[in-house]
Protein backbone atom coordinates (compact mmCIF):
# COMPACT_ATOMS: atom_id res chain seq x y z
CA UNK A 1 0.00 0.00 0.00
CA UNK A 2 1.44 3.39 -0.98
CA UNK A 3 0.93 5.95 1.77
CA UNK A 4 0.02 9.60 1.38
CA UNK A 5 3.29 11.49 1.73
CA UNK A 6 4.24 15.13 2.09
CA UNK A 7 7.68 15.81 0.57
CA UNK A 8 9.73 18.92 1.40
CA UNK A 9 13.32 20.07 1.56
CA UNK A 10 16.46 18.78 -0.10
CA UNK A 11 19.24 16.43 0.85
CA UNK A 12 19.37 12.79 1.99
CA UNK A 13 15.96 11.19 2.59
CA UNK A 14 14.45 11.31 6.09
CA UNK A 15 11.09 9.61 6.69
CA UNK A 16 8.85 10.85 9.54
CA UNK A 17 6.18 8.55 11.00
CA UNK A 18 3.54 9.89 13.40
CA UNK A 19 1.72 8.28 16.32
CA UNK A 20 -1.77 6.86 16.84
CA UNK A 21 -4.67 9.17 15.83
CA UNK A 22 -2.17 11.51 14.15
CA UNK A 23 -0.92 12.41 10.69
CA UNK A 24 2.24 13.74 9.08
CA UNK A 25 1.28 17.20 10.35
CA UNK A 26 2.16 16.16 13.92
CA UNK A 27 5.86 16.12 13.08
CA UNK A 28 5.69 19.33 11.08
CA UNK A 29 8.01 21.20 13.46
CA UNK A 30 10.67 18.52 13.05
CA UNK A 31 10.19 18.60 9.27
CA UNK A 32 10.61 22.37 9.13
CA UNK A 33 13.70 22.28 11.34
CA UNK A 34 15.47 19.68 9.18
CA UNK A 35 14.24 20.46 5.66
CA UNK A 36 17.32 22.57 4.92
CA UNK A 37 19.49 19.43 5.29
CA UNK A 38 17.20 16.55 4.36
CA UNK A 39 14.44 15.73 1.93
CA UNK A 40 11.59 15.06 4.34
CA UNK A 41 9.03 12.37 3.57
CA UNK A 42 6.18 12.86 6.04
CA UNK A 43 3.99 9.78 5.69
CA UNK A 44 0.44 9.19 6.92
CA UNK A 45 0.29 5.63 8.27
CA UNK A 46 -2.54 3.36 7.06
CA UNK A 47 -5.93 4.29 8.56
CA UNK A 48 -4.60 7.77 9.32
CA UNK A 49 -4.56 11.13 7.59
CA UNK A 50 -5.06 10.88 3.85
CA UNK A 51 -3.69 7.36 3.47
CA UNK A 52 -5.86 4.39 2.48
CA UNK A 53 -7.74 2.34 5.04
CA UNK A 54 -7.16 -1.36 5.68
CA UNK A 55 -8.60 -4.00 7.98
CA UNK A 56 -5.28 -4.97 9.60
CA UNK A 57 -2.82 -2.89 11.62
CA UNK A 58 -0.10 -5.42 12.42
CA UNK A 59 3.43 -4.08 12.20
CA UNK A 60 4.55 -6.39 9.40
CA UNK A 61 1.81 -4.92 7.19
CA UNK A 62 2.54 -1.35 8.21
CA UNK A 63 6.27 -1.78 7.62
CA UNK A 64 5.44 -3.18 4.18
CA UNK A 65 3.50 0.05 3.51
CA UNK A 66 6.67 2.03 4.22
CA UNK A 67 8.61 -0.16 1.80
CA UNK A 68 5.97 0.31 -0.90
CA UNK A 69 6.06 4.07 -0.37
CA UNK A 70 9.86 4.18 -0.48
CA UNK A 71 9.67 2.24 -3.75
CA UNK A 72 7.11 4.68 -5.14
CA UNK A 73 9.50 7.54 -4.45
CA UNK A 74 12.49 5.71 -5.88
CA UNK A 75 14.28 5.35 -2.54
CA UNK A 76 16.43 2.35 -1.70
CA UNK A 77 17.30 3.60 1.79
CA UNK A 78 16.31 6.36 4.18
CA UNK A 79 16.78 7.52 7.74
CA UNK A 80 13.56 6.64 9.57
CA UNK A 81 12.18 8.60 12.54
CA UNK A 82 9.02 7.35 14.20
CA UNK A 83 7.03 8.50 17.22
CA UNK A 84 4.95 6.01 19.24
CA UNK A 85 2.92 3.96 16.71
CA UNK A 86 5.27 5.28 14.04
CA UNK A 87 8.22 4.27 16.20
CA UNK A 88 7.07 0.65 16.38
CA UNK A 89 6.48 0.67 12.63
CA UNK A 90 9.98 2.08 12.11
CA UNK A 91 11.46 -0.62 14.37
CA UNK A 92 9.63 -3.36 12.43
CA UNK A 93 11.00 -2.00 9.17
CA UNK A 94 14.57 -1.86 10.49
CA UNK A 95 14.38 -5.33 12.02
CA UNK A 96 12.81 -6.98 8.97
CA UNK A 97 14.67 -5.22 6.11
CA UNK A 98 17.69 -3.53 7.74
CA UNK A 99 19.24 -2.67 4.40
CA UNK A 100 16.53 -0.10 3.76
CA UNK A 101 17.16 1.88 6.96
CA UNK A 102 20.22 4.12 6.98
CA UNK A 103 19.65 5.26 10.57
CA UNK A 104 16.81 4.67 13.01
CA UNK A 105 15.32 7.17 15.47
CA UNK A 106 12.55 5.97 17.80
CA UNK A 107 10.67 8.54 19.90
CA UNK A 108 9.17 7.47 23.24
CA UNK A 109 8.20 3.88 22.56
CA UNK A 110 9.90 0.52 23.17
CA UNK A 111 10.03 -2.83 21.33
CA UNK A 112 7.74 -4.44 23.90
CA UNK A 113 4.00 -4.93 24.27
CA UNK A 114 2.39 -1.68 25.46
CA UNK A 115 -0.49 -1.13 27.84
CA UNK A 116 -3.95 -0.66 26.35
CA UNK A 117 -4.29 3.10 26.87
CA UNK A 118 -6.89 4.56 24.54
CA UNK A 119 -10.17 2.71 25.09
CA UNK A 120 -11.82 5.71 26.76
CA UNK A 121 -10.91 8.06 23.91
CA UNK A 122 -12.03 5.55 21.29
CA UNK A 123 -15.35 5.03 23.07
CA UNK A 124 -15.90 8.79 23.41
CA UNK A 125 -15.24 9.39 19.71
CA UNK A 126 -17.39 6.43 18.71
CA UNK A 127 -20.30 7.63 20.84
CA UNK A 128 -20.19 11.23 19.60
CA UNK A 129 -23.45 11.96 17.76
CA UNK A 130 -22.12 13.47 14.55
CA UNK A 131 -25.64 14.32 13.35
CA UNK A 132 -25.91 16.84 16.22
CA UNK A 133 -22.57 18.51 15.49
CA UNK A 134 -22.58 21.81 13.62
CA UNK A 135 -18.99 22.87 14.33
CA UNK A 136 -15.75 21.65 15.90
CA UNK A 137 -16.72 23.76 18.89
CA UNK A 138 -19.85 21.65 19.33
CA UNK A 139 -17.76 18.49 19.17
CA UNK A 140 -15.25 19.87 21.65
CA UNK A 141 -18.01 20.65 24.16
CA UNK A 142 -19.66 17.27 23.66
CA UNK A 143 -16.40 15.45 24.40
CA UNK A 144 -15.33 17.59 27.36
CA UNK A 145 -16.75 15.34 30.09
CA UNK A 146 -15.22 12.12 28.76
CA UNK A 147 -11.95 13.69 27.54
CA UNK A 148 -11.26 16.52 30.01
CA UNK A 149 -7.81 17.45 28.68
CA UNK A 150 -8.41 20.18 26.04
CA UNK A 151 -5.10 19.54 24.27
CA UNK A 152 -5.98 15.87 23.76
CA UNK A 153 -9.46 16.82 22.52
CA UNK A 154 -8.02 19.24 19.98
CA UNK A 155 -5.53 16.63 18.81
CA UNK A 156 -8.25 14.02 18.34
CA UNK A 157 -10.61 16.47 16.67
CA UNK A 158 -8.11 17.00 13.86
CA UNK A 159 -9.58 13.74 12.59
CA UNK A 160 -13.06 15.27 12.30
CA UNK A 161 -13.77 16.37 8.75
CA UNK A 162 -16.72 18.18 7.21
CA UNK A 163 -18.45 16.75 4.15
CA UNK A 164 -21.53 17.74 2.19
CA UNK A 165 -23.54 15.53 4.54
CA UNK A 166 -22.10 16.90 7.77
CA UNK A 167 -19.15 15.77 9.87
CA UNK A 168 -17.39 12.42 9.65
CA UNK A 169 -14.27 10.76 11.05
CA UNK A 170 -11.39 10.35 8.63
CA UNK A 171 -9.98 7.49 10.74
CA UNK A 172 -11.78 4.11 10.95
CA UNK A 173 -12.55 4.00 14.68
CA UNK A 174 -13.96 0.46 14.60
CA UNK A 175 -10.84 -0.87 12.88
CA UNK A 176 -8.51 0.81 15.35
CA UNK A 177 -10.51 -0.62 18.25
CA UNK A 178 -10.59 -4.11 16.74
CA UNK A 179 -6.86 -4.02 15.95
CA UNK A 180 -5.74 -2.48 19.24
CA UNK A 181 -4.04 -5.69 20.40
CA UNK A 182 -1.87 -5.52 17.26
CA UNK A 183 -1.17 -1.84 17.86
CA UNK A 184 -0.09 -2.56 21.44
CA UNK A 185 2.07 -5.53 20.42
CA UNK A 186 5.83 -5.52 20.12
CA UNK A 187 7.40 -5.48 16.65
CA UNK A 188 7.23 -9.03 15.28
CA UNK A 189 10.62 -9.33 13.57
CA UNK A 190 13.53 -10.56 15.68
CA UNK A 191 16.27 -8.64 13.89
CA UNK A 192 18.72 -7.50 15.00
CA UNK A 193 19.22 -4.10 13.41
CA UNK A 194 22.87 -3.13 13.73
CA UNK A 195 22.70 0.31 12.12
CA UNK A 196 22.99 3.59 14.03
CA UNK A 197 20.02 3.83 16.38
CA UNK A 198 18.73 6.49 18.75
CA UNK A 199 15.88 6.14 21.24
CA UNK A 200 14.55 9.42 22.68
CA UNK A 201 12.23 9.29 25.66
CA UNK A 202 10.38 11.88 27.67
CA UNK A 203 11.50 12.12 31.27
CA UNK A 204 7.86 12.37 32.40
CA UNK A 205 6.61 9.56 30.17
CA UNK A 206 6.20 5.87 30.97
CA UNK A 207 6.05 4.67 27.35
CA UNK A 208 9.76 3.73 27.35
CA UNK A 209 10.48 2.37 30.85
CA UNK A 210 13.90 1.30 32.06
CA UNK A 211 12.58 -2.27 32.18
CA UNK A 212 12.43 -2.20 28.36
CA UNK A 213 16.10 -1.30 27.90
CA UNK A 214 17.32 -4.94 27.71
CA UNK A 215 14.85 -5.56 24.87
CA UNK A 216 16.16 -2.47 23.09
CA UNK A 217 19.79 -3.53 23.34
CA UNK A 218 18.99 -7.11 22.31
CA UNK A 219 17.34 -6.06 19.05
CA UNK A 220 19.28 -2.83 18.48
CA UNK A 221 22.84 -3.50 19.72
CA UNK A 222 24.18 -0.05 18.78
CA UNK A 223 21.29 1.89 20.32
CA UNK A 224 21.82 4.86 22.56
CA UNK A 225 18.98 6.07 24.76
CA UNK A 226 18.56 9.77 25.53
CA UNK A 227 16.08 11.18 28.04
CA UNK A 228 14.62 14.68 27.67
CA UNK A 229 13.78 16.05 31.14
CA UNK A 230 10.37 17.65 31.77
CA UNK A 231 8.89 16.16 28.58
CA UNK A 232 6.00 13.72 28.39
CA UNK A 233 5.07 11.38 25.52
CA UNK A 234 4.98 14.16 22.94
CA UNK A 235 8.67 14.88 23.47
CA UNK A 236 9.11 16.90 20.28
CA UNK A 237 6.21 19.17 21.30
CA UNK A 238 6.94 19.48 25.03
CA UNK A 239 10.66 20.25 24.62
CA UNK A 240 11.34 21.06 20.97
CA UNK A 241 14.72 22.72 21.45
CA UNK A 242 16.12 19.93 23.62
CA UNK A 243 14.64 17.33 21.27
CA UNK A 244 16.27 18.89 18.21
CA UNK A 245 19.59 19.23 20.02
CA UNK A 246 19.68 15.50 20.76
CA UNK A 247 18.42 14.65 17.28
CA UNK A 248 20.94 16.85 15.50
CA UNK A 249 23.81 15.48 17.59
CA UNK A 250 22.88 11.98 16.42
CA UNK A 251 22.39 12.98 12.79
CA UNK A 252 25.65 14.92 12.71
CA UNK A 253 27.84 12.18 14.19
CA UNK A 254 26.40 8.87 13.06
Amino acid sequence: MELHTRVAGEGPPLVLLHGLFGSNENLGGVARALSDRFTIYGMDLRNHGRSPHAASMDYASMAADIQDTLDAHGLDQATILGHSLGGKTAMELALSVPGRVTRLIVVDIAPVTSDRRHDEELEALHNLDLTAIRSRGDADKALADEIPNPAIRQFLLKNLTRSDNGFTWRIPLDTIYAEYAEIAAAPSSAGPYNGPTLFIRGGNSDYLPQSAEPAIHERFPTARIETIPDAAHWVHVDAPEAFLEVLNDFLNHE
